[in-house]
């Protein structure tokens, strides 16, 4: 996996800012701008041949300035290895769809467009897969709030599903135990044995 690690790196360095091999696994962090054409690469150069696409995922980094990584996960069945490259992205900025490298990144860029946000520059056809057309925010974001903000109700008068903001049943309660197995701090092994417990 080293050899091909560098033979990437020697090949593609200008747009590779580092390399990490670990459990043999190979992971690639590259700028975006040269995103498309290392991607050609890794699936027709024919000491690399990742011809197959196996996910493609984002990741939120709340507090960092470029916000967002999209992985890639490419799987070469001819050297049976794996690559991944990962693209930090910037709130509000696009990165190049891999759609004209490989054609099934279609519904993964539109599920990762859907929980996060992130635009693909070139998609043909980007929009919601997973949750309904009229949904508002993306709801893998940290940011997101847990409750969301609207719920879906069937109204019985109107015979028909119908949006409605969040309604909580009870206030928000923030636990201060640490584990829900360490037991209740409130009684110490004295009371115990005095029986104060029951």
């Amino acid at each position: 996996m080293e050899d091909i690690g560098d033979y990437i790196v020697n090949s593609f360095g200008r747009s590779v800012r580092s390399t990490i091999n670990s459990v043999g696994e190979l992971s690639l962090d590259v700028d975006c701008g040269d995103l498309l054409s290392l991607c050609y690469f890794l699936r027709d150069d024919s000491n690399c041949r990742f011809v197959n696409i196996v996910d493609l995922c984002g990741v939120d980094f709340l507090s960092r300035s470029s916000r967002f990584d999209v992985v890639y996960h490419f799987l070469s069945p001819k050297y049976n290895c794996r690559v991944r490259v990962k693209v930090a992205v910037s709130e509000g900025d696009s990165i190049p769809s891999m759609v004209e490298v490989y054609p099934v990144a279609n519904w993964f860029e539109r599920e990762v467009w859907d929980m996060y946000g992130i635009k693909f520059e070139g998609h043909p056809d980007l929009r919601r897969i997973l949750t309904d057309y009229g949904f508002e925010g993306h709801p893998l974001r940290k940011d997101f709030p847990v409750t969301g903000f609207v719920e879906l109700r069937y109204d019985d008068k109107a015979k028909k599903v119908v949006y409605s903001p969040v309604e909580l049943m009870q206030e928000y309660r923030d636990y201060d135990f640490l584990s829900p197995w360490e037991g209740s701090p409130f009684f110490s092994d004295k009371d115990s044995e005095n029986g104060n417990v029951s």
